[in-house]
């Protein structure tokens, strides 16, 4: 007997889904409190200013020796104000790859002057002169420039803060609506552990939160009654450019490494909200991902519940 097999989406679904989705994230965004913004651009300008003070508008940091700059390092806010100073900022990733040094841990940072020596070298040969030209001629700064300076750069971490926490806090939001309509058609959730192979996976009509599934990692995995396994991806895009990333790039690249190693077994399956472009959604499906909206999430529900064995 052939096995249940969730939804195939046409292209007029997809046009459909997608423009509900879109409304969903627009109402979301246009919703959204600019308070968010204003208290983390608080918080950084303090952070900027603070450490504008401690380092005599930078001129003591750039030339002090690598055993006083440590400290400031090794504290990870500090550090993050660092990486903004430069033009573009400096992502932790690139400021280690840049600095060629081992390692990032504060323990390290601290104890060790060679990789702090490293990683002042990259801040400085990367401050952005525009935002802080005194440094460039030697001077104290005026009052204005600093003020200036304090504000565009206490405006890139904010930015990149409340887009971080965007990004967050809608992968958690939809994880726990995917979560709670689970436990809402009768799926028992269990703890997360390790899944090299069918024989850890969950029991029918189980489910858990990320693990690891044969060699990817999973935001959920579902024991299906007809006992195979279900990998869900939940995936939130804010742009139809940024969907190619999200969807094509993750989570079918994921879905063709688990059929690599549980074959006919597993059933990838991403839960998507957001903006997507059509065009990304349909080569998904026809890399084998299958697609459920987190605005309508009965399909989901519906094809779990086909793999019940009276349902076969």
């Amino acid at each position: 007997m052939t096995a249940a097999q969730p939804t195939w989406w046409e292209p007029e679904d997809f046009q459909r889904d997608l423009a509900i989705a879109t409304k969903v994230f627009r109402e979301q965004r246009l919703t959204e409190p600019a308070e968010q913004y204003r208290k983390a651009f608080e918080t950084q300008a303090d952070l900027v200013d603070d450490l504008l003070k401690r380092t005599d508008n930078l001129s003591e940091f750039l030339s002090d020796e690598p055993g006083a700059i440590s400290e400031l390092l090794a504290d990870p806010k500090t550090r993050a104000v660092l990486r903004y100073l430069a033009g573009p900022p400096i992502s932790e990733d690139d400021l280690k790859t840049l600095a060629d040094v081992p390692s990032l841990a504060p323990a390290r940072v601290r104890e060790d002057d060679a990789v702090a020596q490293e990683l002042f070298r990259v801040i400085e040969a990367s401050l952005d002169i525009k935002r802080f030209p005194w440094m460039r001629e030697q001077r104290t700064p005026e009052e204005k420039e600093r003020y200036a300076a304090v504000v565009a750069s206490a405006s890139l971490l904010a930015t990149q803060r409340v887009q971080t926490a965007r990004r967050n806090t809608g992968k958690d939001n939809q994880e726990a609506t995917v979560r709670k309509y689970l436990k809402g058609i009768g799926l028992k959730k269990i703890t997360p552990r390790p899944m090299p192979t069918m024989h850890q996976i969950p029991k029918a009509g189980e489910f858990c939160g990320e693990c690891q599934l044969g060699t990817r990692k999973a935001d959920m995995v579902v024991g299906l009654y007809d006992n195979r396994v279900m990998p869900i991806e939940c995936k939130v895009s804010n742009s139809a450019l940024n969907s190619v990333k999200r969807l094509n790039n993750d989570a079918a690249a994921k879905a063709a490494q688990w059929r690599d190693d549980f074959g006919r077994q597993v059933v990838p399956s991403a839960v998507i909200s957001g903006v997507f472009n059509e065009g990304n959604l349909k080569d998904a499906q026809k890399a084998g991902l299958w697609i459920f909206w987190a605005h309508n999430l009965s399909p989901l529900g519906a094809f779990i519940n086909e793999t019940k064995p009276h349902a076969q």
